[in-house]
């Protein structure tokens, strides 16, 4: 009884023991197995027991390494008394270093494991396997090794696969002499022996050398070929894909010593089960769990069909080019010229974010993303050819986005891949397969002829393009400022340029492309031999700057109407501004703000950098004394406010990012400036500059980067609009604090060190004080003027100085409501120019209440309306930046309405009349030609024309105003202001403003009518609504109308270029209707409503009821519902998905996305859907056009890259609806075709196009979800969206993907 106690309390001397005998006997290893397994049992060790492995392994090597030994573990494992995945790991880490001196143990260790590493399910479904894959961990150290999180059976199970196969491709690459080859020259696990072994020890006789040297080439083969079999089994590849996608850092290394064998093996090449090639390809397969037999196959192969219709349908559309996979940039390019808001991100990276995220979820080729965005590009060039004449110049800001937007996006995706490549090769300059893909799209671009004819006004610069390409052909030496004084005339014939030669020059001066496209067949035509002899000697001009002359008012005047060509042209001259005498600065700064600034597109991006930078001029060391520094800089900063402060210099920044910047440069000249008395001047082209005119500028320019005269809750649906001052500063903080674009791009060393200190609104009390005065002002009325007190007098003094000529024509004085109320006159002796000679905030601070004094009276009768649009106007010309408090008080009494009406009968007010009834019928028939009928719309103009009272003083003021360049920028500041104003006012408001403003300026006047149907959309919803189902018909075909019968970008946004129908471009496009349209709408929230309802309904015109759809059949050309194919129906619905998706993006920026995910959607799924009769399969296409509508939205709204938490927060409620309504705990409405097309389409374009996205949500979710798509029999889909969840859902991965059912 003691001795067998104490063999079950130690059990393994007794199965050693047991071996030992049996070894010595010759037991028959199948009695032997049952002598252990009886053994074992009575020890209470359970089977397969993992010591036991240990036991056996240690036995047979090397003291025992003899057959019969083998043939024990062969027999123990037949009959699992021994788990296989332990006896493997413990071979391996004995065997595979020692293969060389034990040929036979390493083949029988290979053979052993084709035996059962590919039948894992059995061990899965066996006991023990907690126990066993612990035991494979410890052995083999695995998580230790791969660093990966706490213990999981399926983690262990991925790093075991995986370093097996790893092992195999090392011990091979040893054994045929080519691991000194690889990049470590070393493997990373022990396939060396570390003993100094010199005899074979399967040798017995020391005479088989031979055919031991042979055995080990056999081993070499076969290891080779375990290799290929692991990548050709279903579930084994599943497993190593598991690690690619969740191990990179491993799976590199391990990829290139695999490469390297496939490349250089002997071995692997005389393999016939797999070829090298063909084992590569596996290796690279994305698509493993969505292309391989199942279920979901199926449904990609109809995605690439679908893709393929696309095209198809999209090239009827358009001639020759897939545009309707670009529908999104079109859109975007087109919204992006608007120039009535600023934006506070640079358009080239959303332009980045646009692009990559079409590029993943469409799945298509660098190529063709390339070539679609440049398309997209020049059609806004073509659109802009015969647009109306308006307040707003459009070309420049348009050519901006083609030829420095545009490139600066395609730069950002290039230097993306390279830089990944250069980290992966160890700061090697490599250069990646984008920048092939962006080589082949521009050679591409010279099918597209229709779109590359230049405008008229970049003819000459198209022509120069070309010429310096010719000449560089030629051999012809010619520097970057020859062309300074060459003219048409000296141009050789055959060197016409188009927009191609400029998109070139564009590319090559950010570095993605190099003079080898001159060599491109076709894009030069001829030779020039011969610099043009009518050239008699250069003018002075860039070319002289960079020789050494200087700074001249003759070259001053070459440089500031042409542009510079390259960036040591622009520090040339920046260098002037900063260390340049007085005269040279402003020189500077005024060519800086020349041709340069606005068309100087392959510089632009460093010119606003400078500009904004010497906004911000340094401390001088010898600076003493408590003035600012900025005092002394009065005349040079004023050039440079005044130069960037036009429309298009604004968009300009505007779209290159740099309006937190600005607005950081801005406000300390407005807090300096603002605190100065006017008695501070400084003489500057005979003209005296005051720190009024200092601070009017900079003040109207900063205003200008946000919606200041809007209370902010009137501003609370859009993204743009809640930009404020506090927002500005806190991007301009983030953006110095980080490494972003600032500070990665290749900007000028001269811009060298970057500012990094943070700013924020307390830096700036008087212009605080101001903005919570102006907020105040808007959301309430005035209150708190008080008798005696410095704001009173000056109130008085701004009365009197605004109303002077009535003071001196004795009538009654104009006096403000004080608290005490009483009121005070100025005394006869005082001056009123002394009076107003106190820094402007103390002006703007009494401004409300003298401006109130003024409304008051002339509601009263005590002041006429031409004196009081006089007075006012004399104030904004002593003081322009009193226009900023003179739009927000009046803007605030518009909206509280407690004015009586003013007529604007021709005597107290300017009069309509001679053309509002006509301006009314063409805003009705601009409506209607779009689709649109309001018929509430007065045409007859028999009724009162009246204004508000403080919106017909703001009217009158600005048709005082004369259209020139001194003060066409004061006009911009308060037109934008009364336009938006207007928008908001009662019908008909706006025809009225149109109406006199088409009086003053009549070349206005179509652009003018345009503009004003916007109104119609703020106060009418349903023409909202009808305009977005004109746009979707109109982008489908489903139109009657002439414009819209082809469908695509076209029938959307109009031809600039030949069209197919008459007439050139319509202003009453329907998308280019929409985008003018969209801020104005008073509450975008329901769009998402309204926007997914038509969607659906598109499915339903789209596959034509009408029709015989009955039956599902199918045919050589695919599957089809009657006479409408399937493919071609989901093409379609595919575009209108797209069209959806980029209106609900552009209009309300990821605010409106994230209403659509969280509240539209389950909204539309849980509510009872209307069952109409529909055709057999409409359910399942309205579900799949949802999920790609659905993935485009938060692909625009949060990208496809790495991200932060606020797309894991979208993602993971979204999902979590998902699970939630599949596990049962939420009842859906809609119909479950439709659900599951949803759910299934939304999960693989995930797991395909976006896997990044499955990481950042909640795993728990995740799992969840994948369980629940295990129960709609789609085990594909869900071990695919484990897959990419990372190395948490990597572990339930492995396992599903080992026990899901056998198709």
């Amino acid at each position: 009884m003691a001795e067998a106690a104490a063999a079950m309390a130690c059990p393994w001397d007794t199965v050693l023991e047991l071996t030992k005998m049996a070894q010595d006997r010759g037991t028959d290893p199948l009695v032997y197995s049952f002598q252990i397994s009886s053994t074992l049992n009575a020890a209470g060790v359970s089977i397969p027991s993992p010591d036991f492995a240990a036991v056996l392994v240690s036995h047979i090597c090397w003291s025992n390494n003899v057959s019969i030994a083998w043939k024990f573990l062969e027999k123990a494992l037949t009959l699992r008394v021994v788990p296989p995945l332990s006896v493997l790991a413990l071979l391996s880490t004995r065997v595979i270093p020692n293969r060389k001196i034990y040929p036979v143990a390493y083949r029988l260790y290979m053979e052993l494991m084709k035996r059962y590493i590919f039948s894992l399910k059995s061990l899965i479904n066996g006991s023990n396997y907690q126990q066993i894959m612990e035991s494979v961990d410890q052995t083999l150290s695995l998580s230790q090794t791969f660093g990966l999180p706490d213990f999981e059976t399926g983690l262990v199970l991925v790093e075991f696969i995986f370093k097996t196969v790893w092992e195999l491709v090392d011990a091979s690459l040893d054994d045929e002499g080519l691991l000194e080859l690889s990049a470590g020259k070393e493997s990373m696990w022990p396939i060396r022996t570390q003993d100094m072994e010199i005899d074979n020890r399967d040798a017995c006789d020391g005479k088989r050398v031979e055919q031991n040297e042979l055995f080990l080439k056999m081993n070499t083969t076969l290891a080779t070929e375990i290799v290929g079999e692991f990548f050709q089994n279903k579930v084994t590849s599943k497993i190593l894909y598991l690690a690619r996608r969740n191990m990179p850092s491993y799976w590199e290394p391990f990829i290139q010593n695999l490469q390297l064998l496939a490349s250089n093996s002997t071995a692997i090449r005389n393999l016939k089960s797999i070829s090298p090639e063909a084992l590569l390809q596996l290796t690279c397969d994305t698509d493993v769990f969505l292309s391989r037999d199942g279920k979901t196959s199926t449904l990609h192969r109809l995605h690439a069909v679908v893709d393929s219709s696309l095209a198809s349908f999209a090239s009827r559309c358009h001639g020759t080019s897939p545009s309707a996979y670009w529908l999104p940039i079109d859109l975007f390019l087109e919204d992006s010229l608007d120039g009535s808001q600023v934006i506070a991100t640079s358009a080239a990276e959303t332009l980045t974010v646009l692009v990559k995220a079409l590029q993943a979820v469409n799945c298509t080729t660098w190529q063709d993303t390339f070539l679609g965005l440049w398309v997209a590009a020049l059609r806004l060039v073509q659109r802009e050819r015969h647009l109306s004449e308006g307040p707003v110049p459009r070309l420049d800001t348009c050519l901006c986005m083609v030829l420095s937007i545009t490139p600066l996006a395609i730069a950002n995706i290039i230097e993306e891949e390279e830089s990944e490549l250069n980290l992966a090769n160890q700061g090697k300059s490599s250069s990646g397969q984008r920048r092939q893909a962006l080589i082949s799209s521009l050679k591409q671009l010279d099918d597209y002829e229709g779109l590359l004819t230049p405008p008229l006004q970049v003819v000459s610069v198209a022509n120069q393009a070309a010429a310096k390409a010719m000449m560089f052909l030629s051999g012809m030496s010619v520097s970057s400022g020859y062309f300074d004084g060459i003219s048409l005339n000296d141009m050789p014939l055959n060197c016409a340029g188009n927009l191609r030669h400029l998109v070139v020059e564009a590319c090559i001066a950010r570095n993605v492309l190099d003079t080898s496209a001159y060599f491109w067949p076709g894009y030069v035509k001829g030779r020039c031999n011969q610099i043009p002899c009518g050239i008699s000697g250069q003018v002075p001009g860039w070319s002289s700057l960079m020789k050494g002359s200087p700074l001249t008012p003759p070259m001053m005047s070459v440089l500031v109407s042409t542009p510079a060509s390259s960036l040591a042209e622009l520090e040339k001259i920046y260098e002037f501004a900063v260390n340049g005498s007085d005269e040279e600065k402003i020189s500077a700064a005024t060519v800086l703000c020349g041709a340069s600034l606005t068309r100087g597109w392959n510089i632009q991006e460093h010119i606003v950098m400078f500009i904004t930078r010497l906004l911000s001029p340094p401390v001088p060391k010898d600076h003493t004394g408590c003035e600012s520094h900025l005092i002394g800089c009065a005349p040079f900063l004023n050039v440079l406010l005044v130069g960037i402060s036009s429309i298009d210099c604004m968009q300009t920044l505007s779209l290159h990012g740099l309006v937190p910047q600005l607005a950081g440069a801005l406000m300390p000249i407005c807090e300096v400036f603002g605190s100065c008395a006017p008695t501070v001047s400084w003489a500057v082209t005979r003209e005296e500059l005051s720190s009024h005119a200092v601070f009017s500028n900079a003040f109207t320019l900063l205003l200008k980067l946000w919606r200041f005269d809007e209370p902010p809750f009137e501003s609370a649906t859009g993204e743009l609009s809640r930009v404020t001052p506090e927002y500005l500063l806190l991007v301009r903080n983030r953006q110095l604090a980080s490494n972003n674009q600032f500070k990665c791009k290749q900007f000028s060393r001269l811009l060298d060190p970057w500012p990094s200190e943070p700013v924020f609104m307390d830096s700036f009390p008087k212009l605080k004080c101001w903005y919570r005065q102006n907020l105040a002002c808007l959301c309430s009325t005035l209150s708190g003027l008080v008798h005696g007190t410095p704001v009173h007098q000056l109130v008085e003094a701004l009365l009197s100085f605004m109303f002077r000529k009535l003071s001196r024509g004795g009538g009654q004085p104009l006096t403000p409501p004080t608290t005490s109320g009483s009121s005070s006159s100025s005394g006869p002796g005082d001056e009123l120019s002394d009076r107003l000679k106190v820094p402007a905030w103390d002006i703007l601070e009494a401004l409300p209440f003298a401006l109130d004094a003024a409304l008051t009276a002339c509601a009263h009768g005590r002041l006429s309306p031409r004196e009081l649009t006089t007075g006012i106007k004399d104030l904004a010309d002593f003081l322009p930046a009193s226009l900023a408090t003179i739009i927000s008080y009046f803007s605030a009494e518009v909206t509280r309405g407690l004015w009586k009406p003013a007529s604007m009968n021709g005597t107290d007010w300017p009069s309509p009349a001679a053309n509002l009834a006509l301006v009314e019928q063409q805003i009705k028939k601009t409506l209607a030609a779009t689709g649109v009928h309001v018929p509430s719309l007065p045409v007859d103009g028999s009724s009162v024309s009246t204004l508000p009272l403080p919106l017909a003083v703001l009217l009158s003021l600005t048709i005082t105003y004369k259209l020139d360049r001194d003060t066409g920028r004061f006009l911009n500041f308060v037109g934008c202001s009364l336009n938006n104003l207007a928008t908001v006012c009662p019908w008909p408001c706006m025809p009225i403003i149109v109406s006199l403003w088409a009086q003053k300026i009549k070349r206005w006047s179509d652009f003018l009518v345009f503009s004003a149907s916007r109104t119609v959309f703020h106060h009418n919803r349903d023409a909202v609504v009808q305009l977005l189902r004109v746009c979707f018909k109109a982008t489908l075909g489903l139109n009657n109308s002439i414009t819209s019968t082809s469908g695509g970008v076209g029938a959307l946004l109009g031809h600039g270029f030949v069209s197919h129908f008459s007439g050139s471009i319509s202003p009453s496009a329907p998308g280019i209707m929409y985008l003018r349209v969209h801020r104005a709408v008073r509450n975008a929230l329901f769009m998402t409503e309204e926007i997914v309802s038509l969607l659906m309904s598109t499915v339903g015109d789209v596959a034509n009821p009408a029709e015989n759809l009955e039956r599902l059949k199918k045919t050589k050309h695919g599957l089809r519902y009657g006479q409408v194919s399937l493919v071609s129906a989901l093409a379609r619905l595919k575009l209108s998905a797209s069209l959806g998706a980029s209106l609900i993006w552009i209009t309300g920026g990821l605010s409106l996305v994230q209403s659509l995910i969280h509240e539209t959607l389950p909204s539309w799924f849980i509510s009872v859907q209307k069952q109409e009769p529909l055709a057999p399969g409409v359910e399942m296409m309205r579900g799949h056009a949802l999920a790609y509508f659905t993935v485009l939205c938060m692909a625009f709204a949060l990208g496809v890259g790495p991200l932060g938490p606020r797309r894991s927060n979208v993602l993971t409620r979204h999902m979590e609806f998902l699970a939630s309504a599949l596990e049962g705990k939420i009842s859906l409405g809609c119909n479950e075709a439709t659900w599951r097309a949803y759910l299934s389409g939304f999960v693989s374009m995930m797991v395909v196009s976006t896997p990044n996205w499955v990481r950042e949500v909640d795993v728990r979710v995740v799992k969840r979800l994948s369980k629940g798509l295990k129960q709609w029999k789609e085990e594909d889909l869900a071990v695919a969206l484990l897959g990419v969840s990372g190395v948490v859902g990597m572990a339930e991965a492995a396992e599903m993907i080992i026990l899901r059912r056998v198709e």
